[in-house]
């Protein structure tokens, strides 16, 4: 019964994604991307759409129906997930895309770009994401029953795993692809598939979209990169121990660092193994 969520939302996101697409191109919302394809952008808000329509048979079904749907973390997930998207859809929204910005080559990118235009005066939507990112995974860590020291190593995971999230999603397709290999690395290691099944009702839709990117039908943008990234920290924390948060909290500051002083992209084309992963599945 746990896993209707997925089932609803992936068969609702399988409906719905090509109309949504459509209406994206219509209303000329597209954005180019790294080969300068004009693509319909941010196709993540597919996740929203889905999500909150896949409620109505679900709340039903709880409601009225014999059987428990949601998991008791679903409130905690959902706050943070919705959350996060909301951030990412106002940086699509507002941010000016690359080269847009008349006063530099293009916006602040970064933690030191964001924050060298906040000393300027300057307050960039990534300011504003880094900020409330910090603010939900505040709230939403502290409905998990955790001590304070806990607690606040989950909050961490969770915001450094949405921001690793958003440094990858730089090429089609490697965002989701790192939510798989986390995921399937996740569950393997815990021997269920728990954790899974309570983010299924945006982890359905978000593997949707995820397809679209891949094949450069559409491009997620920081709505539905940012998502990913809440997912994945929250897969993390709801499957890790205490020990196994601090070893995540560690190789995501690493990789955080890294972007933050070389090419995340640049060091996978460099990789063996990892370039072809990473361009699997693309056209050529």
């Amino acid at each position: 019964m746990h896993a209707l969520p997925f089932v609803i939302a992936l068969a609702l996101a399988a409906i719905l994604a090509p109309a949504l697409l459509h209406m994206l191109e219509e209303g000329g919302h597209r954005r180019a991307n790294y080969r300068d394809r004009s693509l319909a952008h941010p196709f993540g808000v597919l996740v929203p759409a889905v999500a909150l329509i896949a409620l109505i048979p679900l709340v039903l079904w709880q409601r009225l129906g014999s059987g428990d749907v949601f998991h008791a973390e679903t409130l905690t997930i959902a706050l943070y997930a919705l959350g996060v998207l909301l951030l990412g859809l106002v940086d699509d929204t507002l941010a000016p895309a690359p080269g847009e910005d008349s006063r530099s080559s293009g916006p602040p990118r970064g933690w030191r770009g964001h924050g060298g235009a906040l000393l300027q005066g300057r307050l960039s939507t990534g300011v504003l994401k880094a900020a409330g990112s910090l603010g939900l995974a505040l709230l939403a860590a502290s409905y998990m029953g955790l001590s304070d020291q806990r607690w606040l190593l989950a909050a961490a995971v969770l915001v450094l795993a949405t921001n690793v999230f958003n440094l990858l999603d730089l090429r089609p397709g490697r965002s989701t692809k790192a939510f798989v290999l986390l995921g399937a690395g996740l569950t393997l290691g815990a021997g269920e598939l728990r954790a899974f099944w309570a983010l299924g009702i945006f982890a359905a839709p978000a593997l949707v979209a995820g397809l679209y990117d891949l094949r450069e039908r559409a491009m997620l943008g920081d709505t539905g990169a940012n998502l990913l990234g809440a997912l994945a920290g929250l897969w993390l924390v709801m499957t890790l121990s205490g020990t196994g948060q601090l070893v995540a909290l560690a190789l995501l500051a690493a990789i955080t660092i890294y972007g933050e002083l070389r090419s995340i992209s640049g060091f996978i084309e460099r990789t063996p193994g990892l370039r072809e992963l990473d361009s699997w599945g693309r056209p050529s």
